[in-house]
């Protein structure tokens, strides 16, 4: 037998593995990072990068414009109608830049391949970018030419998506994309629901049940594997369930309610469809520890995100069944509960793990999550209470809190290259 000379290079090599095992044993989203070198700034080296950092500053932006629109004192270049604005730049203009910069960055480890990054990321930025404008400006534009550009950006993500997951072969989570490519048909027809009817209405609860469910399928993979992970580090003993044919059950259910819910949201059927799944959902998360975390704010807001899955199915439902129950309670658990909610946690521990830092939640980052978390008991508050209109604004306020804190946070981590790869490639 022989020994090898440890020269820098292999020393590198060594220490490269040591740290990709080190990744994995953490419970990351993705394997460590595997870029090719290139020219371009460090925000267009991983699709998490600029489409975190500008989601969030339209998140934010989308909602110091709303109060001013909502009161009547700001108009928009838009053929839509102001609550319609708000609510497709929520749905079908951050929602999708949070959801791209998570496919693009989890696929890398799915397919083993190199991700989508340099020039066809800008490519799907600019689109991005451009669908914003094309949006608050088509009085100007037209409507279709404007529903154009912006529903062809779903459309780009989706090919971009399912072309890297069918080149490695990764034929199982082709299933995530059915939800993103509904989300896509939902952002169609709300373009032509807004401009034949005047007003969204079916395209709304489309795009958001497709959402939820993306959120039970995701989100029930994460949640109880990053919870898992530091149970068995940091805390030995009851550990998560693990997925079987309970979580599909669920999903199946849930999903099967949220489809009755657009297309018949007056049925007693569905409202039966959507208490049930809730109580299924109420279950599942139960299986999953969450009550052993509270030592880790990372993995404890994935817990309160997803709780309100099961919060907004019930008061979907109870709107149906019981009188008084205002719709917009159900809608804002799930809009402002589970997908911010859940949104800013993945997008947190994804920064700091893509970025080579620590994962351990600043007070900062402490308080961005209470801020939404608390944003979104008010907003779901204030529906139920239309009377009491300083929980709106306190609500707003908190939103804004907890995005531009998000950037002010990570804007700098998301912007630089890998901590521990600054004199090469990410």
């Amino acid at each position: 037998m022989f020994a090898l000379r440890q020269t820098p290079a292999l020393r590198a090599r060594i220490k490269a593995v040591q740290q990709a095992f080190a990744w994995f044993s953490m419970g990351h989203v993705m394997a460590i990072p595997r870029t090719r070198p290139s020219a371009y700034p460090a925000i267009l080296s991983y699709g998490f990068r600029p489409f975190f950092l500008l989601g969030s500053l339209q998140a934010a932006t989308a909602m110091v414009l709303w109060l001013p629109l909502y009161y009547g004192r700001l108009e928009t270049l838009s053929t839509f109608l102001p609550v319609d604005w708000h609510i497709h730049e929520l749905l079908f203009g951050y929602l999708p830049a949070v959801v791209t910069g998570f496919l693009l960055t989890a696929i890398p480890n799915w397919t083993g391949r190199l991700p989508v990054q340099d020039s066809r990321l800008l490519a799907l930025v600019l689109l991005w970018v451009v669908g914003r404008a094309a949006v608050f400006l088509s009085a100007e534009t037209g409507w279709l030419l404007s529903a154009l550009i912006d529903c062809s950006f779903l459309l780009a993500v989706v090919a971009a998506a399912a072309t890297e997951i069918i080149a490695g072969r990764n034929w199982r989570n082709l299933k995530v994309l059915l939800p993103v490519a509904t989300l896509f048909a939902a952002n169609v027809m709300f373009h032509v629901e807004a401009h034949y009817q005047g007003i969204s209405d079916m395209s709304r609860r489309l795009g958001l049940g497709a959402t939820v469910v993306l959120i039970m399928i995701v989100g029930g993979r994460i949640v109880p594997s990053f919870t898992r992970n530091w149970l068995v580090r940091e805390n030995p003993g009851r550990v998560p369930a693990s997925f079987g044919k309970f979580d599909i059950g669920t999903i199946a259910l849930s999903a099967v309610g949220l489809a009755a819910w657009t297309f018949f949201p007056a049925s007693i059927a569905t409202g039966a469809l959507l208490i049930g799944g809730a109580a299924f959902n109420i279950v599942r998360l139960a299986r999953w520890a969450g009550y052993r975390t509270a030592g880790d704010p990372l993995v404890l807001i994935l817990h309160i995100s997803f709780a309100f899955v099961p919060l907004g199915l019930l008061l979907a439902g109870l709107a149906i069944l019981v009188p008084g129950i205002p719709t917009a309670a159900g809608i804002h658990a799930f809009a402002v509960g589970a997908v911010a909610c859940m949104t800013l946690a993945v997008m947190t521990r994804a920064s700091l793990g893509h970025t080579g830092r620590e994962l351990a939640a600043s007070a900062g980052t402490r308080m961005i999550f209470v801020a939404i978390v608390i944003a979104a008991i008010l907003r779901v508050a204030a529906a139920m209470a239309p009377g009491a209109p300083i929980l709106l604004h306190v609500s707003a306020a908190l939103w804004v809190t907890a995005f531009v804190g998000y950037v002010v946070l990570f804007g700098g981590m998301l912007t630089r290259p890998r901590r521990q790869a600054r004199n090469s490639a990410e």
